[in-house]
């Protein structure tokens, strides 16, 4: 039995960051002393990087994985009357920016296993109205890709991939964000790709889309001080777009290491009575964002502070599906309605998971676990 109580938080990035604090600090002191902090050869460096690793044609960066999303939805000129098809269980930036175009978020029940978008509840979803389909790579484990695009494809309806959870996850081999229309991605500081600050970008393999939403990023304007449409404000900053592309470089192998740790995760837990630990699904490589089992029988709270004072921090993810959130009471949503998000908001906990959690520290999480649980 392990004798130490020290404190293992549910994500740390100090320790990243120690590993690559020279190559970070050279680059960005190079930007300070370049004058130019806006735009350039920083920017369009790790743009060009960034979409040589999803192999796509084009990235565009911007200010935040939300704007990302947005400006994938002012391309396809969607908008009041239109509806889009996406999950309850997930980060409200999904939801946010189809309410903020206009457009009417319709909510479909998730998988158990996956926590994924239910692609038949998807299908029974559309309308003639619905205009778009955003999957989330939850926590990131890959949304069947073949099967959301074949239905896509059938009803034609744009799909534009939240990857905010997934950079470098695949599906049958691809990276995620390089399979539908428009992939969009964040760089909060706990993505597996992670700035220091808010940060995001998008793929595709449209050079028209590209041009469209390089325009609406910055204010609208096709030549300096000439607008052709209404735009945002959206730009990513040279330090962070410095820092990206060095970290860049390491996300694969960091990747990796969250992979083992997973999977260490769930040879000793699976078997753990009134625990469901997550898995992979046939064709898809997740790269572990978080690490969330479920907890049954109404024992999560107990447990969390169970493991709390064993040294063991985590995090819920999430407490409340979106369409039972005040904001969308609206929408006419009842409790009831989409079961398994529910339920899962009731039991889902995420594990420590980054990195550099050390094995030390993964036996701490897995012992405090089988104690709590026995």
């Amino acid at each position: 039995m392990i004798q130490s109580v020290k404190s293992i938080p549910a994500f740390d990035n100090k320790q990243q960051y120690a590993t690559i604090e020279a190559e970070i600090s050279a680059a960005v002191l190079e930007v300070l002393a370049s004058g130019r902090y806006i735009g350039g050869p920083a920017v369009s460096s790790f743009e060009q990087a960034f979409a040589t690793y999803h192999q796509v044609k084009d990235c565009i960066a911007c200010n935040s994985g939300t704007d990302a999303l947005y400006l994938a939805l002012r391309a396809f000129d969607i908008g009041a009357g239109d509806e889009v098809i996406t999950t309850p269980f997930t980060f409200i930036a999904t939801s946010e920016v189809v309410s903020a175009v206009g457009a009417k978020p319709v909510f479909v029940d998730v998988d158990a296993n996956t926590y994924n978008l239910n692609l038949q509840q998807v299908a029974a979803a559309i309308t003639p109205k619905t205009k778009a389909i955003i999957p989330v790579h939850l926590f990131g484990q890959p949304v069947n890709m073949t099967a959301l695009m074949a239905l896509a494809k059938q009803h034609d309806l744009k799909v534009i991939e939240d990857c905010a959870q997934s950079t470098g996850a695949t599906w049958n081999g691809e990276k995620v964000g390089s399979i539908g229309d428009i992939g969009c991605f964040s760089f909060y500081p706990t993505k597996n790709l992670g700035g220091c600050g808010d940060g995001g970008a998008i793929t595709t393999n449209s050079s028209e889309i590209a041009e469209r939403m390089r325009v609406i990023k910055n204010h609208g304007q096709s030549n300096q001080y000439y607008y052709s449409e209404v735009g945002v404000n959206s730009r990513l900053d040279c330090i962070q777009a410095v820092i990206l592309h060095i970290k860049l470089r390491y996300l694969d192998n960091w990747n990796a290491k969250r992979k083992l740790i997973a999977s260490r995760y769930n040879q000793f837990l699976s078997q753990i009575p009134d625990i469901l630990t997550p898995q992979e699904i046939s064709g898809g490589e997740s790269v572990w964002n978080q690490y969330t089992i479920r907890i049954l029988d109404g024992q999560r709270e107990q447990v969390r502070k169970m493991l709390q004072e064993k040294g063991v921090n985590t995090m819920i993810y999430y407490p409340m599906p979106l369409h039972l959130q005040p904001v969308y009471e609206d929408l006419g949503y009842k409790s009831g309605q989409l079961p398994v998000a529910e339920q899962l908001s009731h039991e889902v906990t995420s594990l420590p998971m980054f990195p550099e959690l050390s094995e030390e520290q993964q036996d701490q999480v897995i012992y405090a676990v089988k104690e709590v649980m026995g």
